[in-house]
């Protein structure tokens, strides 16, 4: 399939060189510049029912044997002309809602997605499909999938980084900087030695990844976030 390019640039994870990192910084870096110029935009967060455990077999393996995605499923990689990002199961879809035919775009896409969804006997788990608006002015549209309205969330869990409609990553840092230390509290009271062969190890595998995951996206940019991120740098040996 690499070699037909038939994965496109929109799906991360399972392929060389795309991570939960490549899906964010690509995905959000088109988000920002056209909020930046003053243009909303709307995430759509989309999540399959036991993706993995409900598909069909049968359906799978004859897309296998032919080696070529089947017109359905090419119409769920090219067909959509909103942007997508694609991370396993886990889909974010998103566009400009500067004016009503941005919202009707959507919309059709969602529309397009509920069919390929029902063709493949899959399910969205709708009550896991949120809305983010994000932008000055937004006018905050309403979306179907199928017959149901999604919800409106004023923050979103993307690929575990929290995202809010104010693209403010102050809570993100708090957050990591919270499991951080939990952790590092963990490790102080189980164990006795505070030499650097017996913390440090345990300080790179159960702290810093919290430190460390798709910080390239939420970089800490305040004083105050920088400085909460290098208490929880200094406390491994105090």
């Amino acid at each position: 399939m690499e070699d037909t390019e038939m994965i496109q640039d929109s799906q991360h994870g399972s392929t060389r060189g795309r991570s939960c990192l490549t899906n964010l910084v690509a995905f959000y870096d088109r988000v920002t510049r056209s909020v930046d110029k003053g243009r909303p935009m709307d995430v759509i967060y989309l999540d399959f029912s036991k993706a993995f455990d409900t598909v069909p077999h049968n359906i799978l393996l004859a897309k296998l044997e032919g080696y070529r995605f089947d017109g359905w499923t090419v119409q769920w990689i090219r067909g959509i002309e909103s942007t997508i990002s694609k991370f396993a199961d886990d889909t974010k879809l998103c566009g400009g809602v500067d004016t009503p035919e941005g919202q009707d775009v959507i919309q059709k896409d969602l529309d397009r997605l509920e069919r390929w969804a029902q063709v493949n006997l899959m399910r969205f788990n709708k009550s896991k499909c949120s809305i983010l608006h994000l932008g000055q002015n937004n006018p905050r549209y309403q979306y179907r999938l199928g017959d149901e309205v999604l919800e409106s969330s004023p923050e979103e869990r993307d690929l575990g980084v929290l995202m809010d409609e104010k693209l403010d990553m102050s809570r993100q840092c708090a957050l990591a900087a919270q499991k951080a230390n939990h952790n590092l509290g963990c490790i102080k009271r189980s164990v006795a030695s505070r030499s650097r062969e017996v913390i440090l190890p345990l300080y790179s595998a159960l702290v810093r990844p919290h430190l460390e995951h798709c910080v390239q996206v939420w970089s800490p940019q305040y004083r105050k976030d920088m400085d909460l991120m290098e208490r929880v740098q200094r406390g491994p040996l105090k």
